[in-house]
């Protein structure tokens, strides 16, 4: 069930729902949901397993020391919003920052938002981004419909905040409040886990998914439409996002991840 990524054909527009930001300027708008849908107020976030609790065997990318230590102590993860809005401010724009970013639980909503992406479901109410403007748009009818390419144009204003971030920047923030965000992904029910072998998983994935250049069915069997190829469809939440964003996007934001992904691992990607 793809609530999260198609709407219903109507004016309204959707919610946009940030992916995975620390990341941030990355974290182009991963999520749509509609108005008109009904909307869980509970967080969709899958439990972790009955392993999740055990020690972890190793730690596959401990983060790189931070290159700046001597900004002072880091405040607590409740009282970081600030901070982290002023940080994530200087690698993409103080303008951009306070036009897209939600100014509350930032690092919890990053956490959730990034655990969520391999998942078929993702938190609505979670969200680090504000709502993106915009209609979705099926071409055709109910009996066979395409996802129309007018809706790629959609996200240029994000793409092109994303496209003149300062990766080196947000990767200096990331590692510097990064003792918070492995704190708020301990919090989330993982007291044995390391956040940053999370997110490179994340972006490992989301760097994997397929790029589709020509017309993409869709078919409608209730409210929401779903993409007609199960190939597709049964993808996780964050490849299924980028496909529906157009390869033109999609190669912007894959850039921008193996651009972060080698600052925070000094290795290159798997796939």
């Amino acid at each position: 069930m793809v609530e999260e990524l198609f709407d219903k054909p109507t004016n309204k527009p959707l919610i946009g729902v940030a992916a995975a930001v620390v990341v941030a300027a990355i974290g182009g708008w991963y999520y749509w949901h509609s108005h008109n849908a009904p909307q869980s107020k509970s967080p969709v976030i899958a439990q972790p397993s009955e392993s999740a609790s055990a020690p972890e065997a190793n730690i596959e990318h401990p983060v790189p020391a931070g290159p700046d230590v001597s900004k002072g102590p880091l405040p607590g993860l409740n009282e970081s919003d600030k901070a982290m809005s002023d940080a994530l401010g200087e690698a993409a724009g103080s303008a951009a920052a306070s036009s897209y970013l939600v100014p509350e639980s930032i690092i919890r909503h990053i956490v959730v938002t990034v655990d969520n992406l391999p998942r078929q479901k993702v938190t609505v109410d979670k969200r680090p981004i504000v709502p993106a403007p915009g209609t979705f748009l099926a071409a055709g009818d109910e009996l066979h419909a395409t996802l129309d390419a007018q809706n790629f144009q959609r996200y240029a204003p994000m793409i092109d905040v994303l496209r003149k971030a300062d990766m080196q920047r947000l990767a200096a923030a990331y590692l510097r409040f990064y003792p918070l965000f492995q704190e708020a992904y301990q919090d989330l029910g993982y007291p044995n886990g390391y956040f940053n072998d999370r997110l490179v998983k994340v972006i490992d994935m989301l760097l994997a998914t397929p790029q589709i250049t020509g017309p993409i069915d869709l078919v409608r069997p209730n409210v929401m439409y779903v993409f007609a190829d199960q190939s597709l469809e049964s993808r996780p939440a964050g490849q299924k996002v980028l496909i529906r964003m157009g390869p033109d996007n999609a190669a912007v934001v894959k850039a921008k991840l193996t651009e972060l992904r080698a600052i925070i691992t000094a290795a290159p990607p798997k796939h």
